[in-house]
């Protein structure tokens, strides 16, 4: 991994510092690039708030081979982890491998994991494109998400999805922020549960809302009809000064947990930080930039190797708190919670 961060430093130069600590201080305001909006305090949030929470140690226990696997939305995954939908490689990442390098990465990295990868949306529509392509050429193996787009180009990227056999499709509300997509002529914007609705009812997949920060929210996702929801702030990189994800999930999954499939993003830099937000109710986690960084420093190899170094963690954090397996995860694990 090492090998894979120096050369990951090298090719992101102006666009990310591979921090030895990812924790948006650095980075802040450096959007376009990896860092979080105005002062970072969103991204900053993200690392802090989960870094904050405590395992409780427990080892008078037969737990040798804990249980990683889950199932989430029908698909089997050997841990409950996805690499989250990221894309512009060249205007966020420093353009050094190619939009179809990058993705082809994280997709296919992930299936030979056996979890699963998300690919982004954005402008020019080649980052959009490039990913549905790789999820098609996997016979539908991934997670595409859209951002909340017009009417009229948010139906035809969904029924684009639908040819590919992508089975689950995400929608980006937490990019409807993004007023310099409006600037260039290609608006976003929030939608009403109603609307969602209909979306929702118009076509096969499976759907997850990302950008859920209110339980509110959580609540008029059900409404709406949505699978999933992801917690999220974006990486802090649509909006300054909200919580971090791991302060709002427990309440969140307290509301909805048995009526929705609840993941969650942000700040998750190790396999520790993936039981953690397992323990406060999220049924699968969401890793974005270390996953980037992985893609540009070692193209598959590099994705690869990152999800064999979460796995281990995972598993040393479940023995180590005497975690049998992620079915039977217990709150109690967590110091504070």
């Amino acid at each position: 991994m090492q090998e894979i961060y120096t050369n990951a430093r090298t090719l992101m130069k102006g666009f990310c510092k591979v921090c030895k600590e990812c924790d948006g201080k650095a980075c802040a305001g450096e959007v376009p690039g990896m860092g979080g909006l105005g002062t970072g305090s969103s991204f900053k949030s993200n690392v802090q708030t989960l870094s904050e929470l405590k395992f409780n140690m427990s080892l008078i226990h037969d737990v040798i081979k804990p249980d990683t696997k889950v199932t989430i939305f029908g698909e089997k995954l050997d841990i409950p982890v996805m690499a989250a939908p990221i894309g512009g490689v060249s205007f966020n990442m420093g353009g050094k491998i190619s939009e179809e390098e990058y993705v082809n990465s994280i997709i296919h990295g992930c299936i030979e994991k056996g979890i699963m990868g998300c690919t982004g949306d954005g402008v020019p529509d080649f980052i959009y494109e490039t990913g549905l392509k790789a999820i098609s050429d996997t016979k539908g193996i991934g997670i595409p998400f859209i951002k909340p787009w017009e009417d009229k180009e948010l139906y035809q990227k969904l029924e684009k999805v639908e040819k590919s056999g992508a089975k689950i499709v995400g929608i980006d509300i937490d990019a409807a922020g993004l007023i310099t997509l409006r600037k260039m002529g290609r608006p976003v914007s929030p939608r009403n549960a109603s609307q969602l609705s209909k979306i929702i009812k118009s076509f096969p997949m499976k759907f997850v809302l990302k950008g859920i920060m209110t339980k509110k929210d959580a609540e008029l996702s059900v409404e709406a009809g949505a699978h999933g929801i992801v917690v999220s702030n974006h990486g802090g990189r649509v909006f300054d000064f909200t919580p971090g994800t791991s302060e709002v999930l427990a309440e969140i999954s307290e509301h909805v947990r048995d009526k929705i499939t609840i993941l969650v993003d942000g700040g998750v830099r190790s396999g520790g930080d993936v039981l953690k937000l397992l323990a406060l109710g999220a049924n699968g986690v969401m890793i974005g930039r270390p996953f980037s960084i992985a893609a540009v420093g070692g193209l598959q190899q590099g994705v690869e190797k990152y999800i064999d170094k979460i796995k281990e963690e995972l598993e040393q954090s479940m023995v180590m708190t005497g975690t049998p397996s992620l079915s039977k995860i217990n709150k109690s694990i967590l110091r504070k919670a």
